[in-house]
């Protein structure tokens, strides 16, 4: 499988730390300490549809894949505006595609979830893929509670796959385990269901999420390159899921690489779920750091739980 072009689209909207002092008992300085994060994008009048859309334009733009040639669409996206259709389905009409479109939810780890399923489509058959990471967490967070919502940030990422090239080598991992990491649907009016819930924000138990997110990165990337007879000298980028610095550097060390092997963005953007790694990998890609035929491990985790890691051969 060959990634033939990345894009991605932030909001227009930047919430910086210091904004988020205005509400908050919070500052600045405990949040970047904490986590990395000084900024976020969070939409406000734009439409999380339209994101993706331009994002997904961008992809095909630079992979020379026009919509009519696409033969299925994937999209990861844990909350939209939309229980159905599917974004998938939406962005397939915004781009002008006529192929199949259909969601996943592999949470933080959906790109790399959607990488896997894309990989088994093409050895069916499928010549060209796009896959959309499209994220809004910012509406799923108590934004009176500073231990989460300053976290998050809303974006959406994009990647045309087609058929050719190496295969990807893929680790993936799922627990259930709601009681660590757990989002719910807004309560229901229907009359035959008793003891409605109230509405409940996204929950995180962030030491547990902390620990499962480093031993998973850690083990799955240390898997991979065992089984691909590979050591870390052998990787050109570490591109992890972005939502915390101190993940990132705590995963940098157990790997015993050089900072500029784990780029991040979390400081600009903070987690943007999916979407986080592929926006990554399109800033990278844009800037021409990623060099031709260099191998890049890919790494996510999230609620499920779930994580995955992947191994790939850029080729652009």
């Amino acid at each position: 499988m060959i990634i033939a072009g990345t894009g991605s689209a932030l909001p227009t909207q930047v919430v910086t730390n210091d904004q988020l002092t205005e509400f908050l008992d919070t500052s600045d300085e405990w949040i970047s300490t904490r986590t990395g994060i000084r900024t976020r994008h969070i939409l406000g009048e734009e439409k999380l549809e339209n994101l993706a859309a331009a994002a997904a334009r961008s992809a095909l733009e630079q992979s020379g894949v026009s919509p009519e040639e696409l033969d299925f669409i994937l999209c990861s996206s844990v909350y939209n505006d939309y229980m159905a259709p599917s974004m998938a389905c939406i962005v397939q009409g915004l781009v002008g595609a006529t192929c199949p479109a259909m969601d996943l939810n592999g949470a933080c780890a959906g790109f790399i979830y959607a990488l896997y399923t894309a990989q088994a489509y093409l050895k069916a058959g499928c010549r060209n893929i796009l896959i959309v990471c499209a994220e809004t967490p910012t509406k799923m967070v108590d934004w009176t509670n500073r231990a989460t919502c300053v976290l998050f940030g809303d974006g959406a990422g994009a990647a045309v796959v087609r058929a050719g090239g190496e295969d990807l080598s893929f680790v993936l991992e799922s627990q259930s385990r709601t009681e660590v990491l757990v989002g719910y649907n807004p309560p229901s009016n229907c009359p035959y269901t008793p003891h409605q819930p109230a509405a409940q924000p996204l929950f995180m138990n962030g030491q547990e999420v902390y620990k499962f997110a480093v031993s998973t990165a850690t083990r799955g990337m240390q898997r991979l390159l065992a089984e691909n007879g590979l050591t870390c000298d052998d990787i050109g980028h570490f591109v992890l899921h972005q939502a915390n610095l101190r993940i990132v550097e705590a995963v940098r060390a157990r790997m015993k690489q050089d900072k500029d092997k784990f780029p991040t963005n979390v400081e600009r953007t903070g987690n943007t779920s999916s979407a986080s790694a592929l926006i990554l990998l399109d800033e990278l890609n844009r800037a021409g750091a990623l060099q031709k035929g260099e191998r890049i491990a890919l790494s996510a985790f999230g609620a499920g739980l779930t994580a995955g890691a992947a191994l790939l051969r850029w080729q652009l």
